[in-house]
């Protein structure tokens, strides 16, 4: 019996959903039940009638299935798998914000630590922080930890004030803009489809701007044949799956997370046989936590209004 092949008999034997991001190897891709961003797994993880998530990624990702599905065993190929830009806000940072400005509401990009996640008053994600914080009342947004993604959306929202926290996603740092016209140079044909993490001068050269799922669905509403890409290479075995004829091309060949590569084939494999990386969080962060992520998937999922 195959790798593979174990591992599809030991997730129907012990009742195992597997959770794969797009920035996951090829070969993890394969084999998961689904694969998507950071919004369609945490929705996929709590609506699961599994009794175990397996979860091919990073520690934020893992927290976060534990903090919604309390009643799940959440295991992980690899523990140590992390995002550093979850790391780059404190909670000291968020009290020194609302002391300044009463009121203001602390929005938490969802590559976070549970830690924070607790002190946020909503969760985003790249696909749904415009709808988000438009349907907030506060007209003061201290988004955290990510400038980048903050003053993407602070754009399309000039009717409110951000504050943007100064985390970064050290991944997509490296797509600059020289980078991205260099690319623009040897495929002058091909539209740049970019991730709102990237800096804001190469965000200035892109022809669409959207989550990991919106760049993967953009060429099917688009109709080209050639596209730059400007986002995690594991991007690519989603698109040239679903577009065998279309041809795809990085902005920057180094833009790989080391983190979401530590998600082998071999270790899927080992966690399921043996169940012993398992997710783990104290319960009274995990409730101090839990509102923030259920009020993103309360308003993300309802037309735009004020609560």
């Amino acid at each position: 019996m195959t790798m593979i092949e174990e591992i599809k008999r030991l997730k129907q034997e012990k009742n195992v959903l597997i959770l794969a991001h797009y920035y996951t190897e090829d070969a993890v891709q394969t084999i998961a039940d689904v694969v998507g961003d950071s919004y369609l797994l945490s929705k996929k993880a709590a609506a699961s009638k599994a009794s175990t998530i397996l979860f091919c990624g990073v520690e934020f990702m893992g927290e976060s299935a534990v903090i919604l599905s309390p009643e799940k065993r959440v295991l992980m190929p690899d523990l140590s798998a992390d995002c550093p830009m979850a790391h780059m806000v404190t909670p000291e940072d968020v009290a020194r914000v609302r002391a300044a400005h009463p009121g203001i509401a602390v929005v938490c990009y969802i590559n976070s630590t549970a830690e924070i996640k607790a002190c946020a008053d909503v969760c985003v994600t790249s696909s749904n922080a415009e709808r988000v914080v438009k349907a907030l009342d506060a007209q003061e947004i201290y988004f955290i930890p990510d400038a980048n993604l903050g003053r993407h959306i602070a754009e399309k929202i000039p009717e409110k004030t951000f504050y943007c926290h100064d985390g970064y996603c050290p991944v997509h740092a490296k797509i600059t803009a020289e980078k991205v016209m260099a690319a623009k140079a040897a495929h002058p044909g091909a539209k740049v489809l970019m991730h709102p993490e990237c800096v804001p001068e190469a965000l200035a050269l892109a022809d669409y701007i959207g989550s990991t799922s919106g760049i993967i669905d953009f060429p099917e509403k688009d109709g080209g044949g050639e596209y730059i890409i400007a986002t995690e290479a594991g991007v690519l075995y989603a698109l040239k799956n679903r577009y065998p004829g279309v041809s795809f091309y990085m902005a920057s060949e180094d833009c790989i997370c080391e983190d979401m590569k530590k998600n082998s084939l071999e270790k899927v494999y080992e966690v399921l046989k043996n169940a012993d990386k398992v997710m783990t969080m104290d319960e009274g962060l995990r409730k101090r936590a839990e509102h923030s992520l259920k009020a993103m998937h309360r308003l993300a999922s309802q037309e735009v209004q004020h609560v």
